[in-house]
């Protein structure tokens, strides 16, 4: 058991101490005063071992006081011991002489000072009391000063015991690497060292010479290098010169790593900027079947014809609905510039303020059983409309057009037609669970409601020529006569004679009404076409002129990029309404496009590009705290802050998304076909 107690330690580990001492300050170019940690030599029952241990300082708390790059990393640390313990071994080797100083504590201050005592034997005795209390005086022997080497030109140190006459009666020291190691904290590092002695000589009877003179040893002339943050032995230098050619081809891997970093950024640069340029130079097209290059959305409403919403048409609607005290605030899609475009909406207020009804009209093709989150937009921004104006609703499901244009025929199985007939009913409970208002909405399949259409219809065929419809849907000679067609079908629900029975129609008035159709931009098309012959299907006391009003929204990024839209029909492009949790963190984590950096450095200097990452762009769509979104796209353009990096904005909207479709999932859960039959009950008023 280790023990501080007083007793001499063994002359092998009290010789070894000087040693490892010494070749510890040789090896490190440390200076012999920091090698002074707490001896200690060990014991088991009183009987003394061939050990010991001792701590060398290297400074508090950084390890700068060694001339060699120390690793606080046991596993690092291996040619460190071997080096110092073929120091020790080499001292042992020259069988160097030992003499001694025989020194009174101020004497071998004065002279020699500090550094060749260690924390157990600097400081003095204390005194101890006698019977009556007072001090009793103190009686401190002479300390043992060893000189290994000639005149001590190899190294001193004050010896815990009497030492051998020379270096070679130790035998060997081997350093116990389990129990060595370094040390950092707060406060300090050191270096600890558990020594064994081995083969030592036990029966040599000589004792090291003792110079009674102590002016016969020049004391600063042997500190000197010893107090010098100098490598001396052979080993330090060997350490050293591997350490600085380790530095060396560190240095140059380093510089490697970094050409080939800064060629990697350079080759990525150069891609993202001729992807750039091929999205510029490929022509923008967008109409009702397809969407594809860079989209320019002013160019886009120039192209149309259609207008950008103001200041004062966005004031006014304000006054109009959170004014009237129907809803709390204009709606996220209207204050972010989502819906964007819209043709005669000020019209459409003109007749707000004057009394006059108008209705709602939009739509969905259902092509798949499960919607996402793309669809609900519209359908998000209608319902608000809805409960703004407290107005009726069509919505109109144009199975027949999916038949038309993506309806496949077998000579074994026939048609499809049916298959898109059941997506009817599943996009409805979707559609339903927006949270429209049941008894003002109307929600038809045109499958079943064509037949009270159908004059209006057959009107607008007579009203539109051929070459207008390929003109502006591209249709050509193998295009079916269906798909020719339908543009009248999506056209007749902007009429209210469409509706006789729902919007009461019967009463002459009602053909007056007004019609106002949120959609996304590439559906205007259709409506453009409707605007041109709708002064045929209406009376002359129509407030638009039969022309439908429209409300127009950007496109809704896929998750790979903000510069097209999600399709159904690529499940990694979107999510959908049926996803769960789990399936909606790893789609955004693995899938949704980044506009952060490549490094978290870079992230930090740069910032991200708010226009290209997606996580952001759903958040302006979803995210209803305009504080909070402009807050994190404040931390996120500058790299700072909460939001600093791409995960922890991912993070929000994955906690977002998981959120609103757990909720609209449980909704959805709950309507019955029962509920979808009465939401397409014809036989009922909705005004």
């Amino acid at each position: 058991m280790a023990s501080s107690a007083p007793q001499q330690a063994p002359r092998g580990v009290a010789t070894a101490h000087v040693i490892l001492r010494n070749a510890v300050s040789a090896t490190l170019g440390c200076a012999l005063e920091l090698t002074g940690g707490p001896f200690q030599h060990t014991y088991r029952k009183e009987e003394p071992l061939q050990t010991g241990k001792f701590s060398v300082s290297l400074g508090k708390p950084s390890l700068k006081l060694s001339q060699i790059t120390l690793e606080p990393h046991a596993a690092e640390n291996t040619v460190l011991w071997n080096s110092l313990e073929a120091c020790a071994n080499r001292m042992i080797a020259q069988d160097l002489p030992i003499s001694c100083l025989e020194l009174s504590r101020a004497q071998l201050l004065e002279a020699w000072g500090e550094a060749v005592l260690d924390a157990s034997n600097r400081k003095a005795p204390k005194p101890k009391k006698g019977p009556d209390g007072t001090p009793l005086p103190v009686t401190e022997g002479p300390l043992r000063l060893v000189l290994l080497g000639a005149g001590g030109s190899e190294g001193v140190g004050v010896s815990h015991g009497l030492p051998y006459a020379s270096t070679a009666c130790v035998g060997r020291i081997a350093l116990d690497r389990s129990q060595c190691s370094i040390s950092v904290n707060k406060k300090k590092a050191e270096l600890s060292l558990k020594f064994q002695v081995l083969d030592e000589t036990h029966n040599d009877p000589r004792t090291p010479t003792t110079m009674e003179d102590p002016k016969d040893v020049n004391a600063s002339q042997i500190m000197g290098p010893l107090s010098e943050p100098t490598v001396r032995s052979e080993e330090g230098r060997a350490l050293l010169q591997a350490q600085e050619e380790a530095s060396t081809l560190a240095l140059q891997l380093e510089q490697r790593l970094q050409l080939e970093e800064e060629e990697q950024r350079k080759a990525k640069a150069d891609a993202a900027a001729a992807l750039k340029k091929e999205e510029d130079d490929e022509e923008m097209v967008v109409n009702a079947f397809e969407v594809k290059g860079k989209i320019d959305y002013t160019k886009l409403v120039n192209d149309f014809g259609s207008k950008l919403l103001d200041r004062d048409l966005l004031e006014r609607l304000e006054r109009l609905t959170v004014g009237r005290g129907t809803v709390p605030f204009l709606h996220r899609f209207i204050r972010r510039d989502i819906f964007f475009s819209h043709r005669d909406l000020d019209k459409l207020l003109d007749c707000v303020e004057s009394g006059k009804p108008f209705y709602l009209y939009t739509g969905r093709g259902p092509s798949s059983e499960a919607m996402h989150l793309g669809h609900l937009v519209p359908f998000l921004f209608t319902q608000w409309l809805q409960q703004a104006f407290q107005c009726p609703l069509v919505i109109q499901m144009t199975d027949d057009e999916k038949f038309l244009f993506k309806g496949e025929y077998t000579d074994e199985a026939g048609d499809n037609l049916h298959y898109f007939q059941s997506l009817t009913t599943e996009n409805a409970r979707d559609i339903i669970a927006c949270g429209f208002i049941p008894e003002k909405t109307f929600l038809f399949s045109d499958l079943d409601y064509v037949g009270t259409m159908y004059p209006n219809i057959v009107r607008i065929w007579k009203a539109v020529t051929t070459n207008t419809v390929t003109g502006i849907f591209g249709f050509d000679g193998t295009s079916n006569i269906g798909k020719v067609a339908f543009p009248a079908i999506q056209a007749a629900p902007s009429f209210a004679s469409s509706f006789p029975r729902l919007l009461q129609c019967d009463n002459k008035a009602n053909l007056d009404m007004a019609c106002l159709i949120p959609c996304a931009i590439d559906q205007d098309p259709y409506f453009r076409m409707t605007r041109d012959v709708a002064h045929k299907l209406v009376p002359k006391s129509h407030p638009l002129g039969g022309k439908p009003a429209l409300i127009h929204s950007k496109f809704f990024p896929a998750l790979q990029g903000a510069k097209g839209k999600m399709s159904s029909s690529d499940p990694n492009s979107a999510v959908f309404l049926t996803d769960a949790s789990d399936v909606i963190s790893s789609k955004i984590k693995q899938h949704a496009f980044s506009g952060g950096r490549d490094t978290s450095k870079e992230q930090r200097e740069l910032g991200a590009d708010l226009d290209v990452d997606v996580a952001y762009q759903w958040l302006r769509f979803f995210l209803e705290d305009d504080d909070e979104l402009e807050a994190i796209g404040k931390d996120y353009s500058t790299g700072s802050g909460q939001y600093w990096s791409t995960g922890t904005v991912k993070g929000r909207l994955i906690d977002l998304l998981q959120d609103l479709v757990a909720r609209h999932q449980v909704t959805r859960a709950n309507i019955s076909n029962d509920d979808i039959l009465t939401w397409m009950n014809q036989d009922r008023c909705i005004l």
